[in-house]
């Protein structure tokens, strides 16, 4: 077996037949989810051992895999310290013989890269991609921080290390670039750097070990070693999403590792959301799969209701479990089926495990923060707190929020109030460390 396609193909179409014929029929009211900012228990544990346009003349056949995100850039103190790749849109320059590589057409972002010399930035053809990508299906995007971004920790210094680090968001298995806005943005209007990253569906389906989706991982890694190495002072914070940004996160670790083991350092912090389960569990792998496949429609994405299908008690809160569709369980049944023989394979076993070896025992040595949910009916929230468990007694500063009642990679949308907490203080009290000293 070289491809998981070939393994794929006819249980998966018949399994997707029962799961378009349930749509119509299984389709659930969204309810007001209830909120969980009483049951979260924020834990740290410290190491036991201590808009007008200008016109566009030639746009290349190449695209490029990232674009900027951009509004205000005019008024960026910093941009000149910014070397970003830019997309393949051939923009001349006013009193000059050159063109510029830009993503818009807008005279503030024009005037602020010619007054930024990006001409100077290192290798921008690295980060070219030979495949011509629609752009909500585009790898990944670079995103810069709002000029007018919100100080969460005061002072000069922290607006500076904040533009000097990069935040990099790992889709789930199905995320395309639009479901991450509402992250980066969050994080842009902080002042940080994001790159947002995504699967197609297709490189999962067709997945080798080797193949065409590990070396788009090893783009993203050649440029984010690249940036890094451009001056001292530089880093990285990763926010990875269910286990299939979990997983590519821990590809990432792997690949920096090889290229250079000291870019591993750079990492401060490292965000789990929904996630993981640390073994190649054939009954995950169809949850999210199935999940995938739904949509809306799958009972993954209904958390805990109102009214009672199974009653269900956590802590001292009673939350209401949906039973899922009989479509989706047949649907659930054929994926596992099929799994147990996928991860069963010598090959595709042996890299899963030698991933989540690298995640459970040679993970950098910064702060990490889990965010999941008892109501995920994807990942159990009893092999997150193991997991959790098993980082603290390797050492590891750890926080971790439970928020009781939300879905599958639905925590944020559900309850942004809590959601944005937690990244505040995770951020202030472990990655923006020099922050938090120069302000008091």
């Amino acid at each position: 077996m070289g491809s998981l396609s070939g393994m794929l193909q006819r249980p998966v179409l018949a399994a997707s037949a029962l799961a378009i014929a349930s749509v119509s029929a299984d389709c659930y009211d969204k309810l007001r989810p209830c909120k969980s900012s009483e049951a979260c228990s924020s834990l740290e544990q410290s190491n036991p051992s201590s808009s007008s346009s200008h016109p566009l003349e030639e746009i290349n056949s190449k695209s490029w895999v990232s674009t900027v995100s951009v509004s205000k850039l005019a008024q960026l103190s910093f941009v000149t310290g910014i070397c970003v790749p830019m997309p393949n849109a051939r923009i001349p320059i006013p009193n000059s013989n050159a063109n510029y590589s830009l993503v818009a057409s807008s005279p503030v972002l024009l005037n602020s890269y010619q007054s930024a010399n990006l001409a100077k930035s290192a290798k921008p053809a690295a980060y070219s991609y030979s495949i011509l990508a629609l752009p909500s299906d585009v790898l990944y995007r670079w995103h810069l921080p709002d000029p007018n971004a919100v100080d969460i920790s005061g002072g000069s210094n922290c607006s500076m290390a904040k533009s000097r680090t990069v935040v990099v968001l790992l889709g789930w298995l199905g995320a395309k670039q639009k479901h991450l806005n509402r992250y980066a943005e969050w994080y842009t209007s902080r002042g940080f750097h994001v790159i947002t990253f995504t699967f197609p569906m297709s490189e999962v389906l067709s997945y080798q070990v080797g193949g065409k989706a590990e070396k788009d991982v090893e783009l993203l890694v050649n440029h984010l070693a690249e940036w890094l190495e451009e001056e001292h002072g530089k880093n990285l914070i990763f926010h990875t999403f269910s286990n299939t940004g979990w997983l590519t996160y821990g590809v990432i670790l792997e690949k920096l590792r090889t290229k250079d083991s000291a870019l591993t350092g750079r990492i401060k912090g490292c965000i789990v959301d929904s996630a993981p389960v640390a073994a190649p569990d054939p009954q995950v792998f169809a949850s999210g799969f199935s999940a995938a496949f739904l949509k809306k429609n799958s009972v993954a994405t209904k958390g805990s209701l109102s009214e009672p299908d199974t009653e269900v008690t956590v802590g001292t809160r009673t939350s209401i479990e949906v039973k899922p569709a009989l479509t989706e369980v047949a649907l659930l049944l054929v994926l596992e089926k099929l799994f147990g023989v996928v991860l069963s394979h010598p090959s595709i076993n042996r890299r899963l495990s030698d991933v989540m070896n690298l995640l459970t025992s040679k993970q950098p040595p910064c702060p990490q923060l889990y965010i999941y949910s008892s109501a995920d009916k994807v990942i159990p929230a009893g092999s997150v707190e193991s997991f959790i468990e098993k980082q603290r007694k390797s050492g590891r500063e750890v926080r971790s929020c439970n928020f009781i009642s939300t879905p599958h990679v639905d925590h944020f949308r559900n309850d942004p109030r809590l959601y944005s907490s937690q990244l505040t203080q995770f951020l202030e009290d472990c990655v923006l460390t020099c922050c938090k000293s120069s302000s008091e």
